[in-house]
């Protein structure tokens, strides 16, 4: 059986602590506060709450019961419903892809972390020998940075120094070695952190999810003291409500709560495998999607007041400064560290904390790939180790593109595209699977049997109706932005397993084609509890109630 001799958390609190570090990610830091001000500022949380509520919750909660309740990784977890059992193999494929960019740009806080001992800053001034002549430090002019007639140190020394970038994507150029042995050193920490399985993983959590917040704290008090932060804050949370008319506001919302959470990715399933049967997993499936939110909104008013800071040393408006994504960490974020007293302090100790919010994200995604294989290949699981450790050995083999010159090209390729439509569909198949394949009367069943409470109405409402028209507009919003060969074929590389294994499992099965189509859509045999004892006392309840045509409701002494 697929989950035999299953791996379990030493305790609920280090589940919690690996689904935090899963979610709350770099992309909390560098993308939501971006498009917070961009989108209304205060307004658009309005559109961001409300997705989080009637989306992200229910999605978590969904995932995580059914990984919970099957001990199953993101492909067994399509037991319920084998004819979508494609969409584990894309989620594997999804989650391969990410690594491999997502190691490199772990890379960068290791190197800035090195350079951030130098006195002065190698970025603050444009004096140095890979500074071109456009190189022009900040005294007010930001409009000349703006029309790209200049450039600033920070940008060059990003660009230039770090990463000798090609100039386009067409031009890989050679290996970039400090960035290579960088990888090296990520590599080398994700698998003695990973080597032991949740075991590891469960104690090593519990500072590397910690620790950040105990930095953002540290930098939230640092910033809020410094001159112009409160600019920089009001211009992050003053609402503009016509914003709130535009559809692009409400799509950006649900994106970010969508993949900022990881419903879809394989990650929420895998850690909730390794939970006990009866975990009461709906408090949690709340608390993760919360905190996460509340770490966006918080990270927003860290960036801010900090940006708020430097646009005042600069004479600028606060929005001039802005920026989302890796040029919010790794340029506008270190030309304000370079204005505060202590520059050399206040670097380390943010890339630091950049660095462990990325490297929990890789615990949890490579764990995925690897609980996910070893739950269909259960005769691997006696050398889980040697396995961990030539999945990271490939991995980080395949990850050696992107420390090349055009590497951070890329990287932006991969970035846009691996998701856009490998995680609506793993979501929505999982819903169609889930509610109505398998049916809200059997799920409520086993919800009922696994935690003695019965599932409320408004979950299969929401899961039934709400979600997968919300599913359909990311997806229609996300596929716009797809662009070029390169990306359409990103985007659905990993989707082709979907269709590949529906007609696999369509050909192996016998009768009609409606015969074959209702035989391939049943919850397989493996489908349950992996506990033999358990798994018998659930086929019983199953049975019991299966037929009832009332509502039952037990406590936990009952079943």
């Amino acid at each position: 059986m697929a989950g035999a001799a299953h791996e379990r958390w030493g305790n609920q609190l280090e589940y919690l602590l690996s689904c935090l570090g899963y979610a709350v990610g770099i992309g909390n830091l560098w993308r939501f506060p971006y498009l917070c001000y961009r989108n209304g500022g205060g307004a658009f949380l309005i559109p961001y709450l409300l997705t989080l509520v009637t989306c992200g919750i229910p999605l978590v909660y969904l995932e995580t019961f059914l990984g919970q309740f099957a001990s199953a990784g993101c492909i067994s977890v399509f037991n319920i419903n084998p004819l979508f059992k494609g969409a584990g193999y894309a989620a594997i494929i999804l989650n391969v892809i990410a690594i491999i960019y997502f190691a490199s740009i772990m890379s960068y806080p290791i190197l800035y972390i090195y350079h951030s001992f130098s006195s002065p800053l190698p970025w603050q001034s444009c004096g140095n020998s890979w500074n071109t002549e456009k190189c022009l430090e900040i005294t007010g002019n930001y409009s000349l940075i703006a029309n790209r007639s200049v450039t600033t140190p920070e940008d060059e020394f990003f660009h230039i120094r770090l990463l000798n970038m090609s100039s386009s994507i067409t031009h890989i150029g050679g290996i970039v070695w400090p960035l290579f042995w960088c990888n090296v050193i990520c590599w080398v920490i994700v698998y003695l952190c990973i080597c032991n399985g949740v075991k590891s993983v469960g104690k090593i959590v519990y500072f590397t999810v910690i620790f950040p917040y105990v930095v953002l704290c540290a930098l939230f008090i640092r910033g809020i003291t410094l001159p112009g932060a409160w600019q920089g804050i009001l211009y992050f949370i003053l609402p503009d409500w016509n914003q709130l008319t535009k559809p692009k506001v409400w799509a950006d919302a649900a994106t970010q709560i969508f993949y900022s959470l990881g419903p879809g990715w394989g990650g929420l399933v895998s850690m909730a495998s390794f939970n006990s049967l009866h975990y009461d997993n709906l408090r949690s499936s709340i608390i993760i999607p919360l905190v996460n939110s509340g770490t966006s909104i918080w990270a927003g008013f860290v960036v801010f007041s900090v940006l708020g800071f430097a646009a005042e040393r600069a004479g600028v408006p606060v929005g001039q400064v802005a920026s989302a994504g890796p040029g919010l960490a790794f340029i506008t974020y270190p030309t304000a560290v370079s204005m505060m007293p202590a520059p050399n302090f206040w670097a380390i100790t943010f890339f630091i904390m950049l660095f462990f919010l990325g490297v929990d994200t890789m615990f949890v995604t490579i764990e995925a790939i690897i609980a996910g294989l070893l739950d269909e290949f259960t005769q691997m699981r006696k050398r889980k180790k040697l396995v961990t450790f030539l999945t990271c050995l490939i991995l980080f083999s395949l990850s050696i593109i992107c420390n090349t010159e055009g590497g951070l090209h890329i990287i932006g390729l991969l970035d846009a595209h691996v998701a856009i439509a490998c995680v609506p569909v793993v979501c929505g198949l999982e819903l169609i699977g889930a509610v109505y394949t398998y049916g809200p009367k059997k799920l409520a069943i086993d919800v009922l049997f696994t935690t003695g409470r019965p599932l409320w109405p408004m979950w299969i409402i929401l899961w039934r109706y709400v979600i997968p028209v919300l599913l359909l507009i990311i997806t229609t919003y996300s596929l716009r932005e797809a662009s070029g060969l390169a990306g359409w074929g990103v985007a659905l590389v990993s989707v082709i397993c979907v269709p590949i294994h529906a007609i696999k499992t369509l050909c192996m099965a016998k009768g009609s084609f409606k015969q074959r189509l209702h035989e391939s859509c049943k919850a397989s045999s493996d489908w349950g509890p992996v506990e033999p004892e358990i798994r018998e006392r659930w086929k019983c309840f199953h049975d019991e109630h299966i037929t009832s045509k009332t509502s039952i409701k037990l406590s936990r002494n009952n079943i």
